[in-house]
């Protein structure tokens, strides 16, 4: 079942169920892919890779909210933006650990024979297109370092 689909199913029965929180977070991503889909130039369909990016972007953007409320001390609006976050994150690939990430990115560098930091554009690219959704974007580039210094 196509995204918008699976979230346009969602929205009813949330509101069914009268799950506001759940129903506003489900509406943020009907809004962010509508957004997506009558930019200029965008395709008649979503396809995954756009869909994986949108869901990521709100992900991400509800933890960082969240993170901000707790320093200011509004516990209260960090929650909200914490379960919608949570909401989003149905929808997402599940996450890999860090050692099966460490693993990935390991064999990306064999299988490029990569060897020194000068490479390190190039394992990005292959492991970042490979780990999309699975893995953040942060610790795959730490993990690169890491592996390309030792």
């Amino acid at each position: 079942m196509e995204l918008q689909q699976r979230i346009d199913e969602d929205i009813k029965a949330a509101m069914l169920a009268r799950e506001k929180d759940k129903l506003n977070a489900l509406r943020a991503i009907k809004s962010a892919i509508l957004l997506e889909r009558t930019k200029e130039g965008a395709s008649e369909g979503l396809d995954e890779a756009t869909g994986l990016k949108i869901l990521q972007k709100l992900h991400k953007q509800r933890m960082e909210s969240a993170t901000i409320y707790r320093a200011q001390e509004r516990p209260e609006l960090a929650e909200e933006e914490e379960r919608q976050a949570t909401v989003i994150e149905v929808y997402l690939p599940k996450r890999l650990s860090d050692d099966e990430v460490k693993a990935h990115v390991q064999r990306v560098i064999e299988d490029l024979g990569a060897k020194s930091m000068a490479d390190m554009g190039k394992v990005m690219g292959a492991a970042n297109k490979q780990l999309a959704g699975k893995a953040d974007g942060s610790t795959v580039a730490a993990l690169v370092k890491q592996l390309l210094a030792g």
